[in-house]
């Protein structure tokens, strides 16, 4: 018998940071809890991203998750938002790596090809399979059902890379 594993997906930004957890068995998935991490929109930097930093300790501490998924952001804006949304992937990146979890990240299109089965899904799409995926999920606004769905993306891909070790 398979040992249940939890996941944390985590969609970065510095606005809105969505976070999603499940546990995992195998490819059976049950919903644990999502939300959405908004630091304060004002303020130096370095405090905006030390408020992320905590929100998202404060939220591993309280579920305890064996592992953390994060998506790879491909942004189209200026440098410098480009900039500050890569300071804040740092933080989602660090923060879990400090407690020991093993942190994979995904590329935006394998996520929604995992999850909905095409890499030019849009938000939409993503929310309802999510919700299609985890009957039992609250999910309150987009970010969090995207953090679900890199955890979702995760909980398959680890399944197969486990698979291809044991064939090894």
């Amino acid at each position: 018998m398979s040992k249940s594993v939890r996941i944390i997906g985590i969609d970065p930004g510095l606005r809105r940071c969505g976070w999603g957890i499940l546990d995992a068995v195998d490819n059976r998935l049950t919903f644990v809890a999502a939300g959405t991490l908004t630091p304060p929109v004002e303020g130096p930097l370095a405090s905006r991203l030390a408020a992320l930093a905590e929100g998202l300790a404060g939220v591993l501490d309280a579920h305890g998750p064996h592992e953390a998924a994060v998506e790879e952001t491909f942004v189209n804006a200026g440098a410098r938002s480009a900039l500050i949304l890569g300071q804040a992937r740092g933080v989602v990146l660090v923060t879990p790596a400090l407690r020991g979890l093993p942190v994979s990240e995904y590329a935006a299109n394998l996520v929604k090809k995992s999850v909905v089965g095409t890499g030019h899904a849009d938000k939409a799409q993503v929310g309802l399979m999510v919700r299609t995926l985890l009957p039992t999920a609250l999910v309150k606004g987009a970010d969090a059902a995207d953090a679900l769905a890199i955890a979702i993306c995760h909980a398959h891909h680890r399944v197969s890379a486990l698979r291809m070790r044991s064939l090894a």
